[in-house]
């Protein structure tokens, strides 16, 4: 039987270790630039597959979780209104534009239509200030020791967010803006602090994130993000998935028109206690002083138990 040539052969069949240098595949190669050869968490085509939704859903989880802990985020006052909602200022120039036109053409329903709903908005521009002084008083006395008990939180956009996030700005303290990719969403308010400014594909996580250090839900009039957003909260306490927190609702006119509160009792789809999880505040002084006082009663509560 043959003895296999050596490979230092001058006569052998098999490439010299040059020669197979020479072969290894270039940055260009097809075996390189093929998609299978990508580093998982590198490939992007393979975190969008429908099979790595559970891995997306984590990741949106633990980004914005790890981030909290490493600013010391100990608890948070949740803020949420109206993206339509625009500073006093600006209400009244659009108020204006509005009536301007609907006058140049009387017979135009559409034209009067929007002057109306400008109006309405006008009406309710006060709540920007409102919720901007709000995050201030808050802001003023939650972020001491290295620690940051209170800090404001909101869905990161314009109108009531935007007014919240200005708030903490004002007296040089940080807030969240917790922002969500849709179609015309625009960018986040430029009050938020940039370190935490997060965006989430999933809006389950994003609520999660709303939830989990909540110490109130601040509602101001809004339409159907705060709606979900406050029947969220308050299905949460109802069935004990959370620990009661203060639930405020700036503008009782605006709430007592949009929802029937006391028709849910009459008509026996929620118990009357149920009717008590929430209250309604005007003013910024009356929402912070409802905050304060319930959380010094639970202490109270701790310290004699």
């Amino acid at each position: 039987m043959t003895s296999p040539v050596p490979p230092d052969n001058p006569q052998s069949p098999w490439p010299s270790a040059a020669e197979e240098a020479a072969q290894e595949p270039s940055a260009e190669s097809p075996q390189m630039t093929s998609a299978s050869y990508r580093l998982a968490y590198a490939d992007i085509d393979f975190l969008r597959r429908a099979e790595l939704r559970p891995v997306r859903l984590q990741l949106e989880l633990l980004k914005a979780e790890l981030a909290q802990q490493e600013e010391h985020i100990d608890s948070t006052v949740v803020i949420f209104g109206s993206t339509r909602i625009p500073e006093p200022e600006a209400a009244r120039a659009r108020l204006r534009a509005a009536e301007d036109a609907a006058a140049a053409a009387p017979d135009d329903r559409e034209l009067a239509r929007r002057a109306d709903v400008a109006r309405r908005i006008h009406d309710k521009a006060k709540y920007y200030d409102e919720a901007r002084r709000l995050a201030a008083m808050i802001t003023q006395v939650s972020q001491r020791n290295g620690h940051r008990d209170y800090v404001v939180v909101t869905g990161g956009g314009p109108g009531i967010m935007e007014a919240a996030n200005r708030g903490a700005q004002d007296v040089a303290g940080k807030s969240l803006g917790l922002s969500i990719v849709l179609p015309h969403e625009e960018h986040p308010n430029r009050y938020v602090t940039p370190e935490l400014s997060f965006q989430f594909h999933y809006f389950a996580v994003r609520k999660m994130h709303f939830v989990l250090r909540a110490r109130a839900l601040v509602v101001f009039p809004g339409g159907y993000g705060t709606l979900d957003e406050l029947f969220e909260t308050l299905t949460l306490i109802q069935t004990g998935k959370v620990h009661p927190v203060p639930v405020l609702l700036f503008g009782r006119e605006y709430w007592q028109r949009i929802i029937d509160f006391d028709a849910l009792v009459e008509e026996g789809t929620i118990d009357p206690p149920h009717r008590e999880l929430f209250q309604f505040v005007e003013t910024a002084e009356a929402a912070w002083a409802a905050i304060h006082g319930f959380w010094a009663n639970k202490n109270s509560a701790k310290s004699v138990d």
